[in-house]
């Protein structure tokens, strides 16, 4: 394979781990952008290279989606390009690995596929000096902490690369938006960064897609595209400054231990309903779990001194309603948890600006974000990710906002103190 010529952000990714090259200091480097931009070619011909240069006889991984994708996307296309710069490349396609020689050197690469959060045991146990995430934004966190966790050698760093997703997804706001933090190198790719494309193919490309497409597409941008539950959401309209006085207050709850536990304060004034105010404790992201008391402590706080006039509450939390009931004054209700119904009537209260929502509420708004349909599954379900600010709100509308009134008189009767 022969390369005219490189444009300047492709030159400084195939050089930035070079001395001098005033990069040389950093632990990371991020490439997204656009499809077709040319990133990760020129970074899958630097990774090897540095790998090689700076260390030998070192282990490496090397993340894709799947394993499968990870040789489409990045071993097939450099492979010819490493020969022809002098490398010498073979694959054991049975172990997954390959190994790459220059001038009696040696780094051995383990190829990875983090399909879902299983894979992140997959990499368990391993002493890297590298690793490099094809396509980092469709890669589960865990996966990726994980891996990043096994580079504890010595001048080990770390390559990600990837086409953009949704603004909130965790990628963007935990590495691409800390950069300095992470002492990171980030690089912002469009279709004009590609010397091998030429100008018509560029327009041909830019005709395709319209809207969000474009943007993310062509323009490489941050923006949420295909898929979303709730494509009604709009920051602009949702996202509210919250009135003075409110008539009632509920509290909603999606209990989890080793999932994230999400509960929401909402207040009614005017016949609008506001989520006021948020708990959301992720216990993977925190590296501690908490107990029911800690939960019921945290939703105590939520509350303050307000009337709450009932908790609707997960129905399979059957120790943390006992919890509630036995050591506060709060009602109980147990939520509905028809999925479709609830995303149904949630969408409707979204349309008709029925539930508005505090700024305070983050988690709620990234996961508005991410909340995805699954794509390929035969029938309506949602992705069971990014969920546990939605399943509180969807409780909270069918409990409340939308009950069916049989069900609701039953539930407030059954649930209620004893």
């Amino acid at each position: 394979m022969r390369f005219d010529r490189f444009s300047p952000k492709q030159m400084t990714v195939l050089n930035w781990w070079v001395g001098g090259s005033g990069y040389e200091n950093r632990d990371a480097i991020i490439c997204d952008g656009a499809v077709r931009s040319g990133k990760t070619l020129c970074q899958s011909i630097s990774f090897f290279t540095w790998a090689v240069c700076a260390f030998d006889g070192a282990a490496f991984a090397l993340c894709g989606k799947t394993i499968q994708s990870l040789r489409r996307n990045v071993i097939l296309p450099v492979m010819p390009v490493l020969n022809s710069l002098g490398f010498g490349v073979s694959e054991t396609l049975s172990r997954n690995t390959l190994t790459v020689t220059l001038a009696g050197r040696k780094a051995k690469f383990y190829l990875f596929g983090g399909r879902d959060e299983s894979s992140a045991s997959l990499i368990q146990g391993m002493t890297l000096s590298g690793v490099m995430f094809d396509e980092a934004a469709l890669m589960p966190r865990s996966f990726i902490e994980q891996a990043i966790a096994r580079c504890s050698v010595e001048g080990s760093r770390f390559w990600f690369n990837c086409n953009p997703e949704h603004p909130k997804h965790w990628f963007y706001t935990e590495w691409i938006e800390k950069t300095q933090e992470r002492n990171a190198l980030y690089l912002h790719f469009t279709m004009r960064d590609n010397p091998s494309l030429s100008p018509g193919m560029i327009k041909r490309y830019e005709k395709m897609y319209s809207g969000p497409f474009y943007d993310r597409f062509v323009l490489g941008k941050w923006v949420g595209v295909e898929g979303m539950v709730y494509p009604m959401f709009s920051y602009s309209r949702h996202i509210v400054s919250l009135p003075e006085n409110f008539d009632l207050y509920y509290i909603s709850c999606d209990y989890g231990t080793v999932n994230p536990c999400s509960f929401g304060l909402w207040g009614k004034y005017c016949g609008v309903w506001y989520r006021i105010d948020e708990y959301y404790f992720d216990s993977k992201k925190e590296g501690f779990r908490r107990t029911d008391s800690e939960h019921l402590e945290g939703l105590k706080r939520l509350a303050g001194k307000r009337k709450i006039e009932a908790v609707i509450v997960d129905p399979s939390a059957a120790s943390f309603i006992e919890s509630i009931r036995r050591e506060t004054p709060f009602r109980v209700i147990r939520a509905k948890n028809d999925v479709l119904d609830g995303i149904r009537r949630v969408s409707e209260a979204l349309s008709n600006g029925k539930i508005l929502f505090s700024r305070q509420c983050e988690n709620t708004v990234r996961e508005f974000g991410l909340y995805r349909w699954k794509e390929n599954s035969g029938k309506e379900e949602v992705v069971k990710e990014n969920d546990h600010a939605m399943d509180d709100i969807r409780y909270f509308v069918t409990g409340v906002i939308e009950p069916q009134r049989t069900e609701s008189v039953f539930f407030a009767l059954a649930a209620g103190r004893d």
